[in-house]
Order: structure tokens, then C-alpha cells, then sequence
């Protein structure tokens, strides 16, 4: 572009602007009269609160819980079933990832114990009904 065509465009603009800017809104009008001199303020101090006295218990009077009783250990025939559930997926991933190549008969056993064990706890679940705000746990 030419430097004329730039000085012509920048004029145009500028009037535009100044349009704009005229006619914006209401324009508010300032009274010229002195404000009043603010009133002081007595300032409230606050009374300083007492201390408050830390009580820290003896170690003797500390409650210290028993210890817990040792968790509960499955019937053999459960925990059987347990490993073959979850344990069976766990070393054929392995065997897959190693790219291991069980015999078939292995790999036949490791399915009959997957499908075994949780055909097992399916049918020695409890057949009871539970109430519907019952989650299980006991105090």
C-alpha cells in the first residue's frame, strides 16, 4: 500500500473513533462542590481474650486399643477355590507375556481348576436373603 492510501485509512479510522466515542452512553455530570471533611471515629480496641490452657492427657490415661484378632483363615476347600480364580488368570498372563508354551494337559488342568473353583463358590454361596439396607458388615 502506498503511504497516502495508509494516511487516508488512519483518518477514517480516527473519525470513527471519535463517532464512537461522542456518542457513548449518558455522559454523568460532576458537581464541582468540596466534599465534606470526614468525622473521626473513636477506635475500638478489643479486649485481649484469655489464654486458653492446653490440657494434655497423661500417657498413662491414653486409651490404647487391644490388639486386633488375626484374620480369619478360609476352609482349605474355599481357599482352593480362591487360588484357581484368581490365580490361574494370573500365570497364564505370565505364560503369555514370557511367551511360554504349556503342555495341553496343563492347560486343560489350569481351566478345569478356573471353572472348578468358581463353580465351587457359586454353590456354597449363602442362599439366605439379605435385608436390602444389610451391606454385610458387623460390629
Amino acid at each position: 500500500m502506498s503511504p497516502r492510501g495508509d494516511d487516508e485509512r488512519r483518518t477514517r479510522e480516527d473519525a470513527v473513533w471519535r463517532e464512537i466515542v461522542d456518542n457513548y452512553g449518558e455522559r454523568v455530570e460532576v458537581d464541582d462542590a468540596p466534599l465534606s471533611e470526614p468525622q473521626p471515629v473513636a477506635a475500638v480496641v478489643p479486649e485481649p481474650e484469655p489464654e486458653v490452657a492446653v490440657v494434655r492427657p497423661v500417657d498413662e490415661e491414653r486409651f490404647v486399643p487391644p490388639p486386633p484378632p488375626p484374620l480369619p483363615r478360609p476352609a482349605p476347600p474355599r481357599a482352593i477355590a480362591w487360588a484357581g480364580v484368581f490365580g490361574v488368570p494370573v500365570v497364564l498372563l505370565v505364560c503369555l507375556i514370557a511367551t511360554l508354551d504349556l503342555p495341553t494337559v496343563l492347560d486343560y488342568a489350569l481351566l478345569t481348576w478356573f471353572v472348578g473353583g468358581f463353580g465351587y463358590l457359586v454353590a456354597t454361596m449363602s442362599r439366605e436373603p439379605r435385608e436390602p439396607w444389610d451391606d454385610g458388615s458387623r460390629i
